[in-house]
């Protein structure tokens, strides 16, 4: 057992113990440390004003160790959480001869600043575009990089511009952090051990086991702590609703956790894998895949989010279980060295409900890949295009037989009731007949004894009836035609969906 969480801050190595075991990275920056540059706006992983670097030694996929730094939002990621870790703030960024970082240096020149309170964050998004690329990436990439950074005053052309003048003052090479690379994966894995942390203040506790053996001792001894992976969520429950849990047990410290393995006709994917680095094997499956994960919150939010904790989580509303479910995924559920695996449909039972016992915590996903000939569709209504919650989240799969007569038909849908669940009478419009548009206003007009959903401010009950319906009738109509965009699946908030 060890009371201590080690990390590198910029170029200094700290050693923490007895803080609070909640306590954020971005109030320990400001408050302890005096690094006001990385600012608090939102307090709930939205704007992007909090945003740092953390760097963690990772396996490629050939096995290869490897630091890699990606954005984050500070205000919601616990320090406990950081253990052998290197976290760079906007202060750091700046040359050895005390010069202005290109990226700070093309914001300055292009004038892509104003009241400046969001700037660092900016800055801190496009750095981490910056570091390891040899060139300026393209207009899509930037944009998607800062759609969790909210400016108000400046507009986003002279932001998007100063990359590409960045990579005309400097190679990205170049960068001190590129540089320094080796000598600070050295140091990370000097901070690495096998010992699980605890970290105790005003009898709250939070423990960070490193194996998922300690994980399942831990849950098993303390079956009513708050498991937190990347704290996406409970980080809220902190900064907005003001909770204390009594106990914690952190996730990220578990290797084991973190692996995407493709089995052939399936994949399994770790509990702890990020929404970023599950992105590529998902969306290798369906180019709609791809694009829903891309509009799952911001690019701060998918590096810290996991796949598991989207599906622990349990949320009505959650991107990736109507998507799951659709492709016939399965949960691994471990409690001390006991297993079961149960459909992903079947695990969830009520609002923030799972079949969960206690002591048990989601170990990995289990997902089948779609055979040839499957028809599949996902679609994502919100009210903002980028970094909002879905209004109404629904994928499809369909199977059919050599006659062209579906065989087996999987409807989803999220925010449509308390739980991710499937549309039972919808699916049997369609059990046995041509998915033609006869079948399609059948399964459209079912839905009505499948769902009954809610009003609330992110849509009403008629709009959500209505929207889930002219899903099911677009898919139809893309299938007919053969036309189907693969990215426009995923829309805007529209009623003519």
């Amino acid at each position: 057992m060890r009371r201590t969480v080690r990390f590198l801050l910029n170029d200094r190595q700290f050693s923490l113990e007895g803080f609070d075991p909640t306590l954020t990275l971005l109030d320990w920056l400001r408050n302890e440390r005096r690094l006001i540059g990385t600012k608090e706006g939102c307090a709930e992983g939205d704007c992007g004003a909090c945003t740092v670097l953390v760097g963690r030694l990772r396996q490629d996929g050939t096995g290869k160790t490897e630091l890699r730094y990606e954005a984050i939002n500070a205000c919601i990621r616990f320090v406990a959480t950081l253990d052998a870790c290197h976290i760079v703030t906007v202060e750091h960024l700046k040359k050895a001869s005390g010069g202005l970082h290109p990226v700070q240096q093309a914001m300055v020149e292009l004038h892509g600043s104003q009241c400046g309170f969001c700037t660092p964050g900016i800055v801190m998004s496009l750095t981490a575009l910056w570091l390891g690329a040899a060139e300026a990436p393209s207009r899509e990439r930037i944009e998607e990089a800062l759609a969790g950074n909210l400016c108000r005053c400046t507009g986003y052309g002279p932001i998007i511009s100063a990359l590409d003048r960045a990579y005309e003052i400097e190679a990205s090479s170049a960068d001190s952090l590129n540089v320094g690379r080796a000598e600070i994966a050295r140091k990370l894995a000097g901070l690495a051990d096998q010992d699980i942390i605890e970290i105790s203040e005003g009898g709250r506790k939070l423990f960070a086991p490193a194996t998922a053996d300690q994980l399942a001792e831990l849950t098993a001894a303390h079956p009513d702590a708050t498991l937190v992976a990347g704290a996406t969520d409970v980080g809220l429950w902190i900064t907005k609703m003001l909770m204390r849990p009594a106990t914690v047990i952190t996730l990220g410290r578990v290797g084991e956790l973190d692996r995407i393995e493709d089995k052939g006709d399936h994949l399994v994917i770790g509990a702890l894998v990020s929404l970023s680095d599950a992105r590529a094997a998902l969306g290798a499956l369906d180019p709609q895949i791809d694009e829903l994960i891309r509009r799952f919150g911001s690019e701060q939010v998918r590096n810290a989010g996991t796949v598991g904790g989207n599906v622990a989580n349990g949320s009505p509303i959650g991107d990736s279980p109507p998507v799951l479910i659709a492709l016939g995924a399965s949960v691994t559920l471990r409690r001390g060295g006991e297993r079961r695996t149960v459909p992903l449909e079947q695990f969830f039972i009520a609002y923030k409900k799972q079949d969960r016992q206690p002591g048990d915590f989601v170990e990995a996903l289990i997902v089948p890949k779609p055979k040839p000939g499957t028809l599949f569709h996902v679609s994502k209504i919100s009210k903002r295009f980028d970094e909002d919650i879905s209004a109404v989240c629904a994928a499809f799969r369909l199977e059919r037989d050599g006659a062209g007569l579906t065989t087996n038909a999987v409807l989803a849908f999220g925010g449509m009731a308390a739980t991710p669940k499937r549309a039972a009478a919808a699916e049997a419009a369609l059990a046995g007949r041509s998915f033609n548009a006869e079948a399609a206003e059948a399964a459209a007009l079912a839905l009505a004894s499948d769902f009954k959903p809610l009003d609330d401010w992110r849509a009403s009950a008629r709009y959500r009836s209505t929207v889930a319906a002219n899903l099911i009738r677009r898919f139809q109509a893309e299938t007919a035609t053969g036309s189907v965009h693969r990215v426009a699946g995923i829309l805007r908030s529209d009623a003519h969906a």
